[in-house]
């Protein structure tokens, strides 16, 4: 199966709810980062850290098939 096409293909519900609190948690990363005030380093590092990390979970779950 191509990766456009398991994309494509429906997610089961599990992932579903993986792939939504992944974008979740990289959105609330990328707004740290992107706040107009100055944080301290280790705010910044984790906030990166939450964006990679729901970034990848959300990429991942979409990924799932369900079984045949």
């Amino acid at each position: 199966m191509k990766l456009s096409q398991r994309i494509k293909s429906p997610t089961p519900k599990f992932f579903k709810k993986v792939r939504n609190i992944g974008l979740t948690i990289a959105a609330l990363g990328t707004s740290i980062l992107a706040a107009p005030v100055a944080l301290p380093a280790v705010v910044l590092k984790i906030a990166g850290y939450l964006a990679v990390a729901g970034g990848v979970a959300g990429t991942v779950s979409q990924t799932a098939v369900k079984g045949e």
